[in-house]
This record gives C-alpha cells, sequence and structure tokens, in this order.
C-alpha cells in the first residue's frame, strides 16, 4: 500500500514550516479557517512559497457559504485566480452549489478556465449537496477536479465515515464520477483512521488537528508529526 498523503491546512509562513517540519505532504493555503477557508492574500502566498518546497493549493472562495454569487462575484474570483497565480499558486480548492443544492457548473468553468490544467480539489461544499453522487456525475470529464475533500456528512467525519466508507468502495470500483481521489477532513481524528485505512482512503486532510492549542493557535510540528506517523 502506497504512502498515504496528509494535507494540513496553513494560514501562515509559519504554519507551512511548522507543517513541512511535522512531515505533511501537502498544505492547503487558506484566510479564516472559522469560515470554512478564504483566499489568502497575495503576500502570504508569495510568502508560503518561498519558505517550503511542499507542494501547497491555494483556496478560491471570498465568502462564507458555497454559492459563488451573482456574475460580478464569479469575476472577483477570476481576479482572485488570475493574481494568485502570479504570485506563484498552481494548484486550488474550490467549490460551489447552485441554488439547487447541485454544482454551480457556471462558476467552476469560469475558473477552470483561469487555471487551465493546473490541479484543483473540490471542497467540503459537496457535504451540502442535495445529492452528492450526482454532483460527482456532473463534475466528471475534462477539467474535473483531481480531488474530492469530504467529510462524508456537514457535520464531520464522525456522522459522515460510512459515507467516506461506501465512496471509497466506489473509487475502487472505477464508478463514473468517482475517479479523484477521496480525501477525508473535518472533524478528522487520529481514531477514525483504521476505519478509513481499511476501506482504501488513502488521503487525510487536518486543520485543528495539527492545532493543539485550539482553532486560533498556530500548526505545530509535533502534532503533525503525530498524524504522520499515525500513517505510516
Amino acid at each position: 500500500m502506497s504512502r498515504p498523503l496528509l494535507e494540513v491546512i496553513a494560514l501562515t509562513v509559519q504554519d507551512a514550516v511548522a507543517a513541512e517540519t511535522g512531515g505533511a505532504d501537502r498544505l492547503e493555503l487558506v484566510a479564516d479557517m472559522a469560515a470554512d477557508g478564504l483566499s489568502p492574500d497575495v503576500a502570504t502566498v508569495s510568502e508560503v512559497r518561498a519558505a517550503v518546497d511542499l507542494p501547497i493549493r491555494v483556496m478560491l472562495r471570498l465568502d462564507d457559504g458555497f454559492a459563488a454569487g451573482d456574475a460580478d462575484a464569479v469575476r472577483r474570483l477570476r481576479t482572485t485566480a488570475d493574481t494568485l497565480r502570479a504570485a506563484g499558486a498552481d494548484a486550488w480548492v474550490f467549490g460551489f452549489l447552485d441554488e439547487t443544492g447541485q454544482a454551480d457548473l457556471a462558476a467552476v468553468a469560469a475558473l477552470t478556465d483561469v487555471i487551465g490544467s493546473d490541479p484543483w480539489t473540490f471542497h467540503r461544499a459537496i457535504d451540502h449537496a442535495a445529492d452528492r453522487v450526482a454532483l460527482r456525475k456532473q463534475l466528471d470529464g475534462p477539467g474535473a477536479p483531481d480531488t474530492y475533500l469530504t467529510a462524508g456528512s456537514p457535520r464531520g467525519v464522525d456522522d459522515g465515515l460510512p459515507v467516506l466508507v461506501a465512496e471509497a468502495a466506489r473509487t475502487a470500483a472505477g464508478e463514473p464520477g468517482h475517479q479523484p481521489r477521496l480525501m477525508a477532513g473535518g472533524g478528522l481524528r487520529l481514531e477514525h483512521l483504521p476505519e478509513l485505512r481499511a476501506a482504501g482512503v488513502d488521503a487525510f486532510h487536518i486543520g485543528g488537528a495539527a492545532r493543539p492549542r485550539g482553532w486560533d493557535g498556530p500548526v505545530e510540528a509535533d502534532a503533525v508529526r503525530q498524524w504522520r506517523d499515525a500513517l505510516a
């Protein structure tokens, strides 16, 4: 079995360095974790890119919630993507729902037009979708995400664990829309790992779990190392 991927949320250069020191494989770079992650500023992207060698996925999201907004809001998202790309971003995290709870294909297409062939993650908007299987099929095909970040439930992995296990089986079976990597995250705890690993999940995303002093504290290398060791 290949080495599982460990992705850590970073808000600052200090977070990024601590995550790399602790053995993270990848960063999700955001602002405002309390809002489930918003786009970081240009300076943070540039500074983190210069400070670490890890792959970085940068959030494209300007407001709390899972709606992209009106045409002006989508234009601002496109401008943000262009600006952050110029600062060194080359992989992304985004995902939006329309008023029916399905994927907002127009907003997704507007952003994939800007990022081109860059890899991207459809983030936890999937946990709020009206039909998550239908959403995956909607996004299947050219320009699709290579990863879905999901807890299996809006309430987190505690409630979503059966969904994650079922989706891992769909991925293993090669069902349409389930080829992208399933990355478990959202209230993920070490005790969830045995069941998820047994189901075949091989990517894990942590935010608060890397911050022993609380959500408003910094990433600590020892906390990341504990996860890296548990996934060895």
